[in-house]
């Protein structure tokens, strides 16, 4: 296990996530870099695993819990505090490799619209950094956390 996969195992492990506690992280505030105010542009970045979809520099996840299209992170506690949905107020701008006809929205229970990617809501790490893959793979709030490639194939 890499070190930052240690790190968040150990911390949702103490606030009781790993044994069905997850409200224990209702308390866990994101930093104010993940924030959506617009149109977000999303790109291929090389990475350790591969080209995967990012913004601004960090990778995009998908979520194993959710269902088809529907963002399940928003009702579990503490979740879209850690894993923000990518939302947009437009059509999001495309980088080379990314296919805009895998690209649409959803309208999560905010009225706010996340991006879906092959047919997969969208997420970011909240308190990820730059051009890191340590939080692919990853089970937290009842799932796994994915990177995607630009084929909209999932990267464990």
């Amino acid at each position: 296990m890499r070190p930052a996969k240690t790190m968040l195992a150990a911390a949702l492990a103490t606030a009781g996530v790993g044994a069905g506690g997850a409200t224990a992280l209702a308390h866990v505030t994101a930093p104010a870099r993940t924030g959506s105010t617009g149109t977000p542009t999303i790109k291929l970045m090389s990475t350790s695993k591969g080209k995967l979809l990012s913004s601004k520099g960090f990778v995009l996840y998908m979520f194993t819990h959710d269902k088809g299209t529907k963002n399940t992170c928003v009702k579990i506690a503490g979740c879209k505090a850690a894993w923000p949905a990518l939302t947009t107020k437009g059509v999001p701008v495309t980088g080379t490799g990314v296919k805009k006809s895998l690209l649409s929205t959803t309208k999560l229970p905010n009225g706010k619209k996340q991006v879906i990617y092959a047919g997969h809501p969208i997420y970011k790490y909240a308190f990820g950094t730059k051009h890191s893959t340590s939080y692919v793979g990853i089970n937290a709030f009842g799932g796994f956390w994915y990177g995607l490639k630009g084929s909209g194939k999932v990267v464990k």
